[in-house]
């Protein structure tokens, strides 16, 4: 329903190409034995599998152990990846060449058996998941070249792990007049106030609240945020992720959110809270939300705490 909210999800669509059939009479091993994973983190690595593998249990080994960052719970982790089949040994999907992807490590957010493998890994590493068939990921992944009972071999280099921010922190910033202005509970949740009798701006305005001391977003990171949106003219709310009380993760100056998000929160440190006004044509346009009952008119207001940038 909303553009600007677009929760990660895995990449589940498989690049296509011929499968090699494993030989009928040699039986699957149930452990990581027959799997050789060659090549120098962060490119691209060669995977190769013996002999078929078919597990019961998810299990993971580290390939490589790097001495970054550990991947902890709740942190959100960037990687690269490939997908094989555990019974080919056919390549299904891979990040390398494209968009590394994000991911936190929630299990409510990411699938269960990839954020159990991950957590406690360090960034550097290469690690090799065997994922087993009643974790889901091949049901998921709908593909001729899978059966629902193939193991699939899931090969990562983690490239960053990060925990978010609770809310922003910095310098607090003097508030402009005509504005919004915005007042904070204790849990840092905002109360948007319009100004009285004020016609809303026609250009994008982006006003930092709150300048963090983080890092400066980037065009295609994954950003963590928490937001509250209203709509200028009657001040109503239409969304909140401080209701939910979940910040959300989406990817940032790639088109997967409305423009007015694009340009105002790339560049920004992180930890900075910001103010955006947003007219139409940086929001949803002559065409509005109509699910989020928000008019082709309408001038929309955001105050987004920036948590994190992966």
């Amino acid at each position: 329903m909303r553009r600007f909210l677009l929760p990660f999800l895995l990449a589940a669509v498989l690049a296509a190409g011929a499968v090699a059939s494993a030989p009928a009479a040699v039986a699957a091993t149930a452990d990581l034995t027959s799997v050789t994973v060659t090549g120098t983190v962060g490119e691209k690595p060669t995977v190769a599998v013996t002999k078929p593998v078919a597990v019961k249990q998810t299990k993971s080994e580290t390939v490589t152990k790097g001495t970054g960052a550990k991947a902890v719970k709740g942190s959100t982790v960037t990687l690269d990846y490939v997908f094989v089949n555990g019974r080919t040994g056919a390549e299904l999907e891979t990040s390398y060449g494209a968009a590394s992807v994000s991911l936190p490590m929630d299990r409510t957010k990411t699938r269960p058996a990839i954020v159990d493998s991950l957590i406690g890994e360090r960034v550097g590493s290469r690690v090799v998941v065997a994922i087993a068939p009643k974790d889901g990921m091949t049901k998921a992944m709908k593909s001729d070249a899978i059966k629902l009972s193939d193991t699939l071999l899931f090969v990562a280099d983690i490239k960053s792990a990060s925990v978010p921010l609770d809310r922003a922190t910095g310098a607090t910033v003097v508030p402009v007049d005509g504005l919004p202005t915005v007042k904070l509970a204790k849990n840092g949740a905002p109360t948007i106030t319009v100004p009285k009798n004020v016609d809303p701006p026609t250009t994008l305005v982006v006003q930092p609240l709150i300048t963090g001391t983080g890092p400066v977003v980037q065009a295609g990171q994954t950003v963590t945020v928490h937001y509250t949106g209203i709509v200028w003219d009657t001040g109503k709310t239409f969304d909140s992720s401080w209701k939910t009380g979940t910040p959300v993760d989406f990817s940032i100056g790639t088109s997967a959110v409305i423009a007015g998000w694009d340009e105002g929160l790339v560049g920004q440190p992180v930890g900075s809270q910001m103010l955006l006004v947003i007219p139409p044509d940086k929001g949803y346009g002559a065409g509005g939300n109509s699910g989020a009952g928000i008019k082709g008119t309408d001038t929309l207001v955001f105050v987004i705490d920036i948590l994190a940038a992966t």
